[in-house]
């Protein structure tokens, strides 16, 4: 029977294996500012491809969750211009377009003109939407509940104030760092 437990390609190096080298070749390092740094990292990293899967297996890409996202943080009747979505997204009109194009074909939005400007279109969310943004919330949050399963209540409150306490660090010396770089389409 074959090892499971093996995974195909180049394995990443160890976080202790992977600080014993950046201070070898840079001896400035602090050990354990690289140890938080790169456990945050590899954290999201994979935490990114965990819901990445969960969003799959429901039928939409990551894209589309960060738009049905946006509805429903808008709150009741979650609608939106599309400039105010792209704004909000950090996406050129034109990639904000094609994502609204798409999502409108899959059901998941609509796109109306304004009645009370005829000029101005409307992007709402709708009921087959909001059920994805239902079902991919229920599975993360199953996801996120046995992520931190090991930690006590006290310990996740701590956990929690520090990193935000480091949020609010990186957002105040990077204030624009909040929107995409690049699109995710």
């Amino acid at each position: 029977m074959p090892d499971t437990t093996e995974q195909s390609g180049p394995q990443e190096p160890g976080l202790d294996e992977q600080i014993a080298a950046y201070q070898r070749e840079f001896r400035d390092l602090d050990p354990q500012v690289e140890q938080v740094v790169s456990a945050l990292g590899r954290l999201n990293r994979r935490m990114n491809v965990a819901y990445g899967r969960q969003l799959a297996a429901l039928g939409i890409s990551n894209a589309e969750w960060e738009v049905l996202k946006t509805l429903v943080l808008a709150g009741s009747p979650y609608r939106l211009g599309p400039g105010e979505l792209a704004k909000r997204l950090g996406l050129t009109p034109a990639a904000m377009t094609h994502r609204i194009d798409r999502m409108a074909g899959e059901g998941l939005v609509t796109r109306d003109r304004d009645e009370n400007n005829r000029v101005r279109v409307i992007v709402e969310l709708t009921d087959e939407g909001r059920t994805k943004w239902l079902e991919a919330m229920r599975m993360a949050t199953d996801f996120e509940e046995d992520l931190l399963q090991d930690l006590t209540a006290d310990e996740r409150g701590g956990l929690g104030d520090m990193l935000i306490r480091l949020l609010r660090r990186v957002e105040h010396a990077q204030p624009d760092a909040g929107g995409r770089l690049t699109d995710l389409d």
